[in-house]
């Protein structure tokens, strides 16, 4: 796995005065963790949103601050956005203890393609984007995959209790919480898709072919 790194420093300027560090790309932050003196912090922009692009809210991060000699493993607790801007205001980091079990939700990602998708009339839901785990900190996984592939019919689904996870990772949620199905769509979709299906080939058709008038070159 990817090794994240994270240069921070500690933050002297508080409250509202803030905003004059962001108009130098520098974000404020803040440190907390279960026996830990909380810290507040200050990053560069630009290093900060890629790690968050990288780590998102379960990998681990080795967090440098100051001149520090040993780093510290944290994780992104909280990502605070400007709401007219969307542009990045603040983050809080979670200081772990390496022996101590750690709960997170740790993303779903699809995998593969479910051969009960083969016929237009069925659709897939995926009704859990995320499961809530707890293991140590250096056994978080990036993410969780769920193979598509035993989706062979309408009706079948694959519920929390059929994914396989290390034996080490204690799942959360509920055995019978389903996390995606195949159903049947309804005959409105149904119908609006193909009428949209259609409306494009009549448009490609319609790009296609000699405006009136004009001659067409070989």
């Amino acid at each position: 796995m990817e090794h994240i790194e994270l240069q921070a420093n500690t933050r002297e300027v508080l409250g509202k005065k803030v905003r004059f560090l962001r108009r130098q790309g520098v974000i404020p932050a803040h440190l907390f963790g279960h026996g830990v003196k909380s810290v507040a912090l200050q990053c560069d922009v630009v290093q900060l949103q890629n790690v968050l692009a990288q780590a998102g809210m379960t990998r681990l991060i080795s967090l440098k601050l100051d001149k520090a000699k040993k780093p510290r493993n944290v994780v992104v607790r909280e990502v605070q956005l400007d709401h007219q801007t969307g542009k990045l205001i603040h983050v809080d980091f979670y200081q772990l203890r390496m022996e101590e079990k750690i709960r997170v939700d740790v993303p779903i990602i699809l995998v593969g393609e479910a051969p009960a998708l083969k016929s237009k009339e069925n659709m897939l839901s995926q009704e859990l984007s995320s499961l809530s785990i707890e293991c140590l900190p250096d056994q978080i996984p990036a993410h969780i995959g769920v193979d598509l592939s035993s989706l062979t019919e309408v009706g079948q689904s694959i519920r929390v209790k059929d994914i396989v996870l290390d034996e080490k990772i204690a799942v959360l949620n509920g055995s019978e919480v389903l996390v995606v199905r195949v159903s049947l769509r309804s005959r409105e979709r149904a119908e609006e898709e193909v009428a949209v299906a259609a409306e494009e080939v009549v448009a490609e058709v319609s790009e296609a072919a000699p405006v009136a008038g004009e001659e067409t070159k070989e």
